[in-house]
């Protein structure tokens, strides 16, 4: 994980970014974003697999300091699941679409790994 400067006309924003395989993760301002790279083969380009959105996965090393959601709460696409903490600034982790939390792999207070899976939805169809 890096760390990252943004200069806004004087006023610094610091931001982090990480890479695993061929996903980049983007922090800035208490949010995190993925970018799936695009995989060139023989046959012209390949997008790689989209992000899985019934897991939720660490953007970046870190502690969790909350876990918001339990085993079978029901939450929308947009809800905060966790937050963590990364260098010194907090991250809200949401679920990306609808689903009823099916397990959750952390506690307050753990150390994780960057793409630990950390909760897994049963998606609603």
């Amino acid at each position: 994980m890096k760390k990252i400067v943004f200069d806004d006309n004087g006023r610094k924003h610091v931001g982090a970014v990480a890479k695993q395989g061929s996903t980049t993760w983007f922090s800035f301002g208490g949010e995190v974003w993925t970018h799936e790279a695009e995989v060139r083969g023989r046959r012209g380009k390949v997008s790689a697999s989209a992000a899985d959105p019934s897991t939720i996965t660490a953007p970046m090393p870190g502690k969790i300091v909350k876990v918001v959601s339990e085993v079978g709460t029901s939450v929308k696409g947009g809800d905060v699941v966790i937050v963590m903490e990364a260098m010194k600034m907090e991250y809200t982790l949401k679920a990306a679409a609808d689903g009823v939390v099916k397990s959750v792999n952390c506690l307050a207070g753990d150390q994780v790994a960057l793409g630990a899976t950390l909760v897994l939805l049963e998606l609603k169809t």
